[in-house]
């Protein structure tokens, strides 16, 4: 059976990035995917149009580590970016198996099995690339299963109006995608965007598309402090989510709420996914539950993942890249303490997890 120097578990940005460092230093590696192509994390989650952004954290100082893989600066939309994918992966003849779904890893005589449902490959190092994709749950009374999670058809919402649940860039990228093809089919009805705060938080370039298609006549209207309450049937079996736009103090323990009501057929939640925690702990990677005295960017009760320097687990050899550490992780720092770090969950953020872990796979391998 062949000894790998790396497997690598994912064939989004940060699996291929791995995959084109991992051959410019020699190494002998494979790449890992369950779904039908690279960057299916990508394909799944993106709304069709959505633009694609080479934003790079103002604490970076740049240049994006691997050019091949950096969005256009024209922002291009998903398709586009896409098509740059496969050019990419040709160029540097990435080899990746389809299809194959990672179960387990165990560790025998100082190398360890990568297990999938069809195979077990040896290798020496491994990265888990397989980003964050574990959707976050409305937390409403009732059911709300039948909530879409993204913009698969805009077609689906012509003539009725829809609600978009979330306060980032990917709720609003949504929100101007379909009030778009709205406007497109001289469709009047609204794009309800709501969110559980006062404030919503998006990126200065989803903003200016946003505010582009309110200038262009986008029927977009603003819900602030929208809570998802109940899922529920209503008269005539349509599963409808109710939300809460309004809670007025009366006094005397009496309030007065408002609400509204949508089929869950026209709810778009994009509020967010988790990292595999369930998945950590069950290959016995350390990870900290986020208490009011240790976490300051994770939030209460969140598992973050501990990492040494550079995104290797508590397990030596085994490291973990891109999305599947979002928002945040525990560094462990070299005398001993902890520290809390941030970690945007963008392509760029990735493809350099993944620059550096594998160097230090490389530099490892050369002593």
């Amino acid at each position: 059976m062949t000894l790998y120097d790396v497997v690598i578990v994912g064939a989004g940005p940060g699996g291929v990035a791995c995959a084109i460092k991992a051959s410019e230093k020699g190494l002998k590696y494979l790449v890992l995917e369950k779904g039908k192509s690279l960057f299916q994390g990508i394909i799944d989650s993106y709304p069709r149009g959505k633009r694609v952004y080479p934003t790079i954290p103002k604490s970076e100082p740049g240049p994006f580590p691997i050019e091949d893989l950096m969005p256009d600066s024209n922002n291009d939309p998903v398709e586009e970016y896409l098509i740059k994918i496969e050019t990419c992966v040709r160029k540097h003849r990435i080899r990746v198996n389809l299809n194959e779904e990672f179960l387990d890893i165990k560790r025998e005589q100082g190398e360890f099995n990568v297990i999938t449902r069809q195979s077990r490959y040896r290798t020496r190092n491994i990265v888990l690339a397989f980003g964050s994709n574990i959707p976050v749950e409305l937390g409403v009374y009732g059911e709300a299963k039948t909530v879409a999670r993204k913009l698969d058809n805009p077609a689906e919402h012509i003539g009725a109006p829809t609600l978009v649940l979330g306060g980032g860039n990917a709720a609003a990228d949504v929100a101007a995608t379909l009030s778009k093809a709205k406007r497109a089919a001289d469709d009047h009805t609204p794009v309800y965007w709501g969110h559980k705060k006062e404030h919503f938080k998006v990126d200065k370039e989803v903003a200016r598309d946003l505010g582009e298609e309110i200038l262009l006549g986008g029927n977009i209207k603003i819900l602030p402090a929208v809570v998802p309450k109940i899922g529920e049937v209503d008269k005539d079996g349509v599963e409808r989510l109710l939300v809460q736009t309004q809670n007025v103090q009366l006094g005397q323990g009496v309030e007065l709420q408002q609400g509204m009501s949508f089929p869950m057929k026209h709810v778009i939640a994009c509020i967010g996914t988790q990292g595999p925690s369930p998945l950590f702990d069950r290959l016995s990677i350390q990870q900290i539950t986020c208490t009011e005295g240790i976490c300051k960017i994770g939030k209460e009760g969140a598992r973050l993942i501990l990492l040494r320097p550079p995104y290797q687990t508590s397990i030596r050899g085994i490291y973990a890249v891109g999305g599947a550490i979002s928002p945040a992780y525990i560094e462990i720092e070299e005398q001993g303490s902890f520290k809390e770090r941030k970690h945007s969950n963008l392509i760029f953020t990735a493809v350099r997890d993944a620059v550096e872990a594998v160097e230090h796979i490389a530099a490892s391998s050369d002593q």
